[in-house]
C-alpha cells in the first residue's frame, strides 16, 4: 500500500504555545519543568492530528526549542569550544549558544536555503570532536512510542549539517565526515534497538551547485548509515536533483522524497529505471504556501507514478509543513471565499490522505473532497476581485527612466551632504525600537474595539515623542521614530494596500521564538493612501535632526508574505515597487530628507541554482530601483539587508545603486564586510557593529574595535555606524545601554579622524 507521511510539522503551536513558553523561561518566570510539558503537550497534539488525519506516520524530530539544525548540533556535542561547556549539551547551553552570553556572542544565524526560516550556523574546525548526546531525540522517540505511533524519525543530513557549518578559511570540512558518521551510526543503532523502522535524512543541499568533492561523497556516506539498521529516506526539497538521478538511484537507501512542486520536471528521470527495493515519495503538496492544493493536478502526477511504483510510491508535502501556519480552523474573521482557498498545516495533512485514498482505493472513495478542492481552485481561478486592470495599466507604463535616479552617486552625495550636514561616521538606527507592553496594550485595545482612533493615535505620537527624546539623549545623528504604530514590517503595509488579506493566527517561525504572520497577496497590489507620512511628518516636528521615512521594500514584501502562486512573481514585484514609489515621492514631498527602503529578503529570493540567478536579479534590482527613482537626487536613500551572503550578488546590489546600505556584520565579527572591501562598493555602507538578536550588550571598547575593522577596508567618509537590525525585540535599558556605547565609540573614533 502506498504511504502517507510528511517531512515535518509546524512546531510553535496554532496559538504561539512554544514561543510563549521559551520566552517566559528566558525571563525565569516560567522553569524547566514547565517548559518541558509545554513542549509534551504540543509534540502529542502535533501527532495526533498526523495519526487522526491517517497517515502512515507520525514524524519524530521535527520539533525544537529554538532550530532543528541547532538540535544537530547538541545531538553530537559540538558546542564551539568557546562557551566553555564542561558537560553534552543541556538546554541552558543550548539557549546559551542561540542567543550569546555575557562573555560570548551567539552562533551565527543565516537564511535556510531561500526561505524565511533563520538557522544557527554550527561552529566546527580541525579541533571538533563529537559524541551522542542522548538527552536529544531518542527520548522524543520514546515519547511518541508510549502513546502508541509508528515513529519515522526525521533529522538533518551528515552532509547537508556539516556544508552548512562554518569553519576557518582552508579547513576541509569533509575531514569530519567520519567522525560525525560515528555518532550518527550509533544514533541509529539505539534507534533500531527502540524498534524504529524508518529514518528520514534530509539533505537538500543537493539543490546546489555542489562541489564535486561534496557529491562523490554521498555513496560512501549513506553505505555506511545504510549498515546501522533503520531504513532511510534521503529527503530533497526546495529545487530539482534531476541531474543526481542516478547516483540517488544507486545510493543505499531506502527511499527518496523529491519536491515536485519546486520541481515537478524532475519525476521523469527518476521513474525511468527506479529500483525496484527502494520507495519514492513525491511531494505533491506545497508546504511553503497556504493556497489549497489542486488535488485533480496532484492526482495526474500521481496516477501515472502509481502505475511505475505500485506499492512504493510515498504521498506527501513538497518540504517540512514548518513554513506554513498551523490551522485554518482558528481563522474565523477572513472573507468566506478567500479562506475557502486555503489550506494550513492541518489541512494539508487531511490533503495529503485525501490523494492516497483516491491513488490507493480510487477516487469514488474519496469523491466529496476531491469536488470540494476542485470547486475551491475554480472560484480562485475566477474571483474578479484578483484582477484590477488600472494597476496592471501603471506597471505597463513603467520606463527604463522610471528605474534611474537623476544623478550618479557621487552628485547625489554631496548634493545631500550639503542639505543633512552630518559629521563623520554618523550614527543612526536601523528603524524600530523597543515595542513596549504599554505600545501592544495600545494597539491591542485598539484592534478590539476598546479605544478610539483618536485615543490610539494619541498613545502612538507618545511612543514616537519618546523614541525622539531618547535618541537626542543619546546623540544619534539621523533619527528614527521608532516604528511604534507597526505591528510587523511586512504585515503593517499589507494591511493597507488593496490585493492583501490578514490571518488572525496565520503564524510562522522566523528564527527562535520570533514568529511572523506573513500576510496573503490574493489579488493584484495598490496602495490607496498614504501609508507612513504622518507618521514621519509628525516625527520629524519634534526635531531639527534629519528623521529617516521608514519602508519594507518590494522583495521584501513579496517573500514575506504568502504569494499568489497564479501570477509569475516578478509581477507581482512590480505591482508592489509602483505602490510603494508613491509612498516614497510622498515622504520627500511632506519634507522627509532620508527614506530607508529594507530589503533583508533581497538574497532570500535567489534561486538555488546559480543558471537561474541573473533572471530573478534583473527583476528584484529593477522592482528596488522602481520604488527608489521617483525622488529629487538631493534625497537620501538608504536600504538595509541582514542575514544575508553578498559576495556573489555584489554587483547587483550595487546596481540597486541606494545612497547608504546597512548590514548585519557582528555575528561574523565584520568578516562580511570584507566582499564589500573586495569588490569596491561604490556607495556608503553601515555595518552593524552590535547584534540585536542577543540580550548581550556589548562594551565600548567591542564596538571600538568592530569599527576599527570596518575602518581598515571602507574610508571613513563613506562609512556609517549603526546596530545590526531593528531594536523592535529589545528593551529600553539594553537598548539604551548597547546604543550608549555606539555613540561613544563612533565619536571617540571621529576625533582621532579629526
Amino acid at each position: 500500500m502506498s504511504v502517507a507521511h510528511i517531512l515535518g510539522f509546524p512546531r510553535i503551536g496554532a496559538r504561539r504555545e512554544l514561543k510563549m513558553a521559551v520566552e517566559a523561561y528566558w525571563k525565569k518566570a516560567l522553569d524547566k519543568a514547565t517548559l518541558n510539558e509545554t513542549a509534551r503537550d504540543l509534540r502529542k497534539r502535533h501527532w495526533a492530528l498526523q495519526k487522526a488525519a491517517g497517515l502512515d506516520f507520525v514524524t519524530v524530530g521535527d520539533f525544537a526549542f529554538y532550530d532543528h539544525l541547532h538540535n544537530v548540533t547538541a545531538l553530537v556535542s559540538a558546542a564551539p569550544k568557546r562557551f566553555a561547556f564542561d558537560a553534552p549539551v543541556d538546554l541552558d547551553g543550548y539557549f546559551a549558544m542561540a542567543r550569546g552570553t555575557p562573555a560570548q556572542p551567539a552562533l551565527a544565524m543565516k537564511k535556510w536555503f531561500d526561505t524565511n526560516y533563520h538557522y544557527l550556523v554550527p561552529e566546527i574546525g580541525a579541533e571538533t570532536r563529537f559524541t551522542l548526546n542522548r538527552e536529544w531525540l531518542l527520548p522524543e522517540v520514546r515519547e511518541a512510542q508510549a502513546l502508541g505511533h509508528k515513529v519515522k524519525v526525521v533529522l538533518p543530513g551528515p552532509l547537508t549539517w556539516l556544508w552548512l557549518a562554518s569553519a576557518e578559511p582552508g579547513f576541509d570540512k569533509l575531514k569530519l565526515v567520519g567522525v560525525l558518521l560515528n555518532v550518527y551510526w550509533a544514533l541509529f543503532g539505539e534507534m533500531k534497538a527502540l524498534g524504529v523502522e524508518w529514518v528520514q535524512l534530509d539533505e537538500p543541499i543537493l539543490s546546489l551547485d555542489l562541489p564535486v568533492q561534496w557529491l562523490n561523497a554521498y555513496p560512501a556516506v549513506y553505505r555506511e548509515l545504510a549498515s546501522a539498521g533503520p531504513s532511510l529516506l534521503l529527503a530533497s526539497y526546495f529545487g530539482s536533483v534531476a541531474e543526481h538521478a542516478p547516483m540517488l538511484k544507486d545510493l543505499a537507501v531506502a527511499g527518496v522524497h523529491l519536491d515536485l512542486v519546486r520541481a515537478p520536471q524532475q519525476l521523469d528521470a527518476f521513474l525511468a529505471n527506479w529500483p525496484e527495493d527502494k520507495v519514492l515519495s513525491l511531494g505533491v503538496v506545497d508546504g511553503r504556501n497556504l493556497w489549497r492544493t489542486d488535488l485533480a493536478r496532484a492526482l495526474s502526477v500521481l496516477h501515472p507514478a502509481k502505475k511505475v511504483l505500485g506499492d512504493r510510491l510515498w504521498i506527501s508535502a513538497s518540504c517540512s509543513l514548518l513554513h506554513v501556519p498551523t490551522d485554518l480552523s482558528l481563522e474565523k474573521k477572513l472573507d468566506p471565499e478567500i479562506r475557502g482557498w486555503m489550506a494550513f498545516a492541518t489541512q494539508k495533512l487531511d490533503e495529503i490522505a485525501t490523494l492516497k485514498g483516491a491513488v490507493h482505493e480510487g477516487e469514488a472513495v474519496v469523491w466529496r473532497a476531491l469536488q470540494e478542492a476542485s470547486a475551491a481552485v475554480e472560484s480562485r481561478k475566477h474571483a474578479p476581485a484578483t484582477r484590477r486592470e488600472p494597476v496592471r495599466a501603471g506597471v505597463a507604463a513603467l520606463t527604463e527612466r522610471s528605474a534611474q535616479r537623476g544623478a550618479p552617486f557621487a552628485e547625489r552625495i554631496r548634493q545631500q551632504q550639503e542639505v543633512l550636514k552630518l559629521p563623520p561616521l554618523p550614527t543612526t538606527t536601523i528603524g524600530s525600537f523597543p515595542q513596549t507592553a504599554e505600545i501592544r496594550a495600545a494597539r491591542a485595545a485598539f484592534k478590539a474595539g476598546k479605544s478610539s482612533a483618536e485615543e490610539y493615535e494619541s498613545a502612538m505620537k507618545s511612543a514616537i515623542r519618546e523614541a525622539v527624546t531618547r535618541q537626542e539623549a543619546l546623540g544619534l545623528d539621523v533619527l528614527v521614530h521608532g516604528e511604534a504604530e507597526r505591528n510587523d514590517m511586512v504585515e503593517y503595509f499589507g494591511e493597507l494596500m488593496d490585493g492583501y488579506v490578514f490571518t488572525e493566527n496565520g503564524w510562522v517561525q522566523s528564527y527562535g521564538s520570533r514568529c511572523v504572520k506573513p500576510p496573503v497577496i490574493y489579488g493584484d497590489v495598490s496602495r490607496p493612501r498614504a501609508m507612513t507620512v504622518e507618521w514621519a511628518r509628525y516625527a520629524q516636528s519634534l526635531t531639527s535632526k534629519p528623521m529617516k521615512g521608514m519602508l519594507s521594500g518590494p522583495i521584501t514584501m513579496l517573500f514575506w508574505s504568502f504569494v499568489r502562486d497564479d501570477l509569475p512573481r516578478s509581477e507581482v514585484a512590480m505591482q508592489l515597487a509602483l505602490a510603494l514609489r508613491q509612498e516614497v515621492c510622498d515622504l520627500e514631498a511632506a519634507g522627509i530628507k532620508v527614506i530607508q527602503i529594507d530589503e533583508p529578503a533581497i538574497r532570500e529570493g535567489l534561486p538555488l541554482k546559480k543558471a537561474a540567478w541573473q533572471g530573478y536579479l534583473d527583476w528584484a534590482v529593477r522592482a528596488f530601483q522602481v520604488t527608489a527613482s521617483g525622488v529629487r537626487t538631493n534625497t537620501q536613500i538608504h536600504t538595509h539587508m541582514c542575514y544575508s551572503e553578498f559576495n556573489d550578488i555584489l554587483p547587483s546590489i550595487a546596481a540597486m545603486d541606494a545612497d547608504v546600505i546597512t548590514i548585519e556584520t557582528s555575528r561574523s565579527r565584520m568578516k562580511l564586510l570584507d566582499a564589500f572591501a573586495d569588490f569596491k562598493y561604490p556607495n556608503d555602507i553601515g555595518p552593524g557593529v552590535y547584534d540585536i538578536h542577543s540580550p548581550r550588550v556589548p562594551p565600548r571598547e567591542e564596538m571600538t574595535e568592530m569599527l576599527q575593522r570596518a575602518l581598515s577596508v571602507v574610508p571613513a567618509a563613506r562609512l556609517w555606524v549603526n546596530p545590526d537590525c531593528g531594536l523592535k525585540t529589545r528593551g529600553w535599558p539594553e537598548t539604551e545601554a548597547a546604543l550608549a556605547a555606539m555613540v561613544a565609540s563612533a565619536r571617540e573614533l571621529r576625533a582621532g579622524l579629526n
